[in-house]
């Protein structure tokens, strides 16, 4: 007669434990940054607890969660699986949740009533600045980019899921910038450009100090919504400054003609030249376009074609063309990186154009195009 009730005590008892394991913390920015607000039990309410509409991002951990944009669980409504969210625009319910429950382990949830899945913490690093050249992907912690052959190497770096810390020393040692998610096309501004020899994602609850950041991403490129939430309130921020970051030097090439003294025996131009050209041909093939082979092909034609054609006759002097190049710098800035003050607080931002005396912030003094 005892059996079932002790069953069915160890079974709440379970779903108990189950459901105080669960957790949720909300942060009023995107990137788990700001102010939060954890629970381990179910909020009715917000406007209790002064976090009502002000949630931006989302740690979910143990079980499920689901959020409602109405109190006492009413309005639009999604569950939430364990992980985390670093914003919650892409679901509609930036700064717009009212109210949050566990969901129980044993409840079964349609497909359509959950968030689309938090992007597995991920980190490309690309061997050239924006994104080109050779790369390397981890979702893992890297103590030494050594052991895979990307020691110093990285020029810029994608970002997804979360934040990374990354260091210019091994086993996360020397100079190190947390990044957050998003696109940044040049590691040179945060000295860190083929500078790169540990990486490690940053947990999703951590309090990170604000100069411990790199500048906010590109924000034309980031993947990140600067677009006007609703009806949100808009400010000026004033810029403090802004410089340009320039390409790294490109290179310049002409062709010179430059006189050669030939010996007693002389050389026919025609074969001089017609050997550079087909040596320049050899040298695209061989180096499939790069101008020191290029070069290096005339040089070796313009020989053969002096071999081929030697006469007799006595010593004068000829001109061959002569390729040369020079590294210019770029007039072409990559982005501008922008401080500006908002309440008495600085930010910095990379940003695509160059930006005027103030930039458009919401309250939080996030960027808004």
């Amino acid at each position: 007669m005892n059996t079932v009730p002790r069953v069915f005590l160890t079974l709440s008892a379970l779903a108990f434990s189950t459901l105080a394991a669960a957790q949720v913390t909300f942060y009023e920015r995107d990137g788990f940054e700001g102010q939060s607000f954890t629970t381990n039990r179910q909020v009715a309410n917000f406007e209790r607890f002064g976090f009502n509409d002000r949630a931006s991002s989302a740690v979910v951990a143990g079980n499920r969660w689901e959020i409602c944009q109405d109190a006492r669980f009413e309005g639009r409504c999604v569950v939430l699986r364990p992980g985390s969210y670093g914003s919650l625009a892409a679901m509609g319910l930036d700064n717009r949740i009212s109210s949050v429950r566990a969901v129980r382990a044993d409840a079964r949830i349609e497909d359509s009533r959950y968030a689309p899945l938090p992007a597995a913490p991920r980190i490309t690093f690309y061997k050239n600045e924006r994104f080109a050249g050779e790369q390397f992907t981890t979702e893992k912690q890297v103590r030494n980019f050594e052991r895979f052959g990307f020691n110093d190497r990285a020029s810029s770096v994608d970002v997804v899921g979360n934040r990374w810390e990354v260091c210019e020393d091994a086993n996360f040692r020397g100079k190190c910038a947390v990044l957050r998610p998003g696109r940044y096309p040049t590691l040179t501004s945060l000295g860190l450009g083929n500078n790169v020899s540990s990486a490690r994602v940053v947990p999703g609850n951590s309090r990170i100090d604000d100069s411990r950041y790199a500048p906010a991403p590109v924000a034309a490129h980031d993947g990140r919504d600067y677009r006007r939430r609703g009806g949100e309130r808009l400010y000026q921020a004033n810029v403090t400054s802004s410089h340009a970051v320039i390409a790294t030097a490109d290179q310049r090439c002409w062709v010179e003609q430059e006189q050669v003294p030939q010996d007693r025996r002389g050389l026919s131009t025609t074969g001089a030249v017609v050997g550079a050209v087909v040596g320049g041909i050899l040298g695209h093939q061989i180096s499939d376009g790069k101008t020191i082979a290029t070069v290096g092909g005339a040089a070796a034609g313009g020989a053969l074609g002096a071999n081929v054609n030697r006469i007799g006759g006595q010593q004068q002097a000829q001109t061959r063309d002569v390729q040369k190049c020079a590294s210019v710098p770029s007039q072409t800035p990559t982005y501008w990186d922008v401080t500006y003050n908002f309440r008495g607080q600085d930010h910095r931002v990379q940003m695509a154009t160059q930006p005027g005396s103030t930039v458009t912030v919401n309250e939080r003094g996030e960027p808004r195009a």
